[in-house]
């Protein structure tokens, strides 16, 4: 908190600093809470008519009255790491984006409008990098006809929780009455550990997902546009644990791009779980990162998966930042409801 000469606390934000990364306190009088203050960091969204909206690194937003601070001053954007490789939001955005690619895209601005017949939310998201070229609303209004156009419901992937995130706008879209439906975390670690975690030896690897990786794969009845996006990337690697019965044991996805592995689809047959199989399927993929040259590693894990959570963890992984997924608000000429899209998770 700011602290004056005289050893009071002060608070050192105003309105123009909106879009700033801030800390403020609070007081907590009327709450039913026995502590007196409490702290808030996260992005200022907006400070209109005495209230303050502040936007924390997972993507929750605080209203707080402004005659309740006590203490405020801006921080830094970007604290520094202790854990995992350096990247900015703008590189993994790219990177993760490059590894998952749609089967139909278009350029708006710096937008990208992204299509795969509702194949994961990923695959059928706005990639929002910068400026649209249009106001806002004008932009909303072109992504929601060219996802109509297509049949599906528009959505945007916002990321919170890094230096160039997208704060301003998800308050923005929440303004308007988008819906956010996912939240999930690309998390980042060092790649070799990965591969010293244990011995790939029984890892089969192919550069195509065959009827047996589908077989384990968490969606089933994979359609031929599934098959594209699964395969899409500068460099695609399937791991297959083969199993006793009628499927594999363990299987997993990596995508080769420069200095990162992307992993994703790691899954392991239930009855099998708490083996050390995941463990296995990403040595064996870092592995051969390793020898394409990689370094370091990202892969992205839903906020309620605990076990994944636990497991990357163990391995060396931390939370780089929060990504969100928005969808249109619903109206009478609303024609994008398909049941396709599914969780988002590690794929």
């Amino acid at each position: 908190m700011e602290i004056s000469a005289a050893g009071r606390l002060e608070v050192r934000i105003t309105a123009a600093d909106v879009g700033k990364r801030v800390s403020v306190r609070r007081l907590n009088d009327g709450e039913d809470t026995a502590e007196k203050f409490t702290d808030t960091v996260g992005v200022l969204t907006s400070w209109d008519s005495g209230v303050l909206t502040i936007t924390r690194k997972g993507g929750e937003s605080v209203r707080i009255s402004e005659s309740s601070l006590v203490a405020g001053k801006v921080v830094p954007a970007a604290p520094a790491r202790r854990r995992g490789p350096a990247a900015t939001y703008r590189e993994l955005a790219q990177v993760s984006a490059r590894g998952w690619l749609p089967v139909e895209s278009e350029r708006l601005g710096e937008w990208e409008l992204r299509a795969a017949a509702g194949f994961t939310r990923r695959a059928n998201s706005v990639l929002p990098l910068g400026d649209p070229g249009l106001p806002l609303d004008a932009a909303l209004t072109a992504v929601r006809r060219w996802y109509g156009d297509r049949g599906l419901p528009a959505h945007v992937q916002t990321a919170t929780g890094a230096e160039g995130t997208q704060e301003l706008l998800c308050a923005e879209l929440e303004r308007r009455g988008w819906t956010r439906e996912v939240t999930a975390e690309l998390w980042v670690g060092a790649l070799a550990p990965v591969a010293d975690r244990a011995d790939p030896a029984g890892v089969v690897l192919s550069r195509t997902a065959d009827a047996a990786w589908l077989a384990r794969y968490q969606r089933k009845g994979v359609s031929e546009v599934a098959l594209k996006v699964l395969g899409s990337g500068p460099s695609v690697w399937f791991a297959t644990v083969p199993g006793e019965g009628a499927g594999p044991a363990a299987i997993g996805r990596c995508v080769v791009d420069g200095r990162w592995a992307g992993f994703g689809a790691v899954e392991v047959d239930p009855a099998l779980r708490r083996r050390g199989l995941a463990s296995l399927v990403m040595a064996a993929l870092a592995s051969r990162a390793l020898e394409e040259g990689a370094s370091a590693a990202w892969l992205q894990v839903e906020t309620d998966n605990a076990g994944a959570r636990a497991l990357y963890t163990g391995m060396g992984f931390a939370a780089h930042h929060a990504y969100h997924h928005y969808r249109e608000p619903a109206s009478t000429d609303d024609i994008g409801a398909i049941g396709a899209i599914g969780r988002d998770g590690s794929s």
